[in-house]
């Protein structure tokens, strides 16, 4: 299956945008398709990519880097988003080094091996990703009472939200996960 919108040529891309791609592919050892394919628009992706960085590495929250990917893995699924099931999955399995989790989470996240605390914070997601319109009061309660403060609530919603983006874009384009994703975090590296 190939992709709706052919990726633009690395070469060809502004400096900037080219500089980050191939920084990502020193540090994975290749350049996940989402790089190369939201970069047909520029401006776009440097948006994209603020926002995302902004969200998912933001160091003054309680969340985990694995809690992160976690509610990525699972709302990706309950949006059908292959690409970001995949990939996201792959770095929730090195980052919480369980290989079984994304598995789990993305088909059934209230019998996968997480903590009550990640549970508390995937319902939550789940809601915002479904019915966000239905959250009320006992909503952040429940999660305060594991400990998520309004700032950690606020990013739990915000990365639901941003990966709702992300995943229509993902799945109108037919994009699709690069190969190598799908191992990652299951097997040992390669040294």
């Amino acid at each position: 299956m190939t992709t709706r919108y052919p990726s633009p040529d690395l070469n060809t891309l502004p400096e900037d945008i080219k500089a980050k791609i191939l920084e990502v592919q020193e540090k994975s050892g290749f350049i996940p398709n989402v790089f190369l394919a939201l970069a047909r628009r520029p401006a776009e992706w440097r948006a994209f990519f603020a926002y995302h960085d902004a969200l998912m590495l933001r160091e003054e929250s309680s969340l985990t880097k694995g809690d992160r990917e976690m509610i990525v893995t699972t709302t990706s699924a309950a949006n059908n988003c292959l690409y970001c099931v995949v990939a996201h999955g792959a770095i929730l399995r090195i980052y919480e080094k369980k290989p079984l989790v994304a598995d789990q989470v993305a088909v059934n996240y209230r019998k996968a091996d997480i903590t009550p605390r990640q549970r508390a914070m995937l319902d939550f997601a789940m809601k915002v990703c479904l019915t966000s319109h239905e959250i009320e009061e006992a909503d952040f309660a429940a999660l305060q009472a594991h400990g998520f403060n309004d700032e950690d609530i606020w990013d739990i919603a915000a990365i639901t939200a941003f990966f709702g983006l992300s995943n229509r874009m993902a799945s109108f384009s037919n994009m699709q996960p690069n190969p190598e994703f799908y191992l990652l975090g299951r097997v040992p590296r390669q040294k």
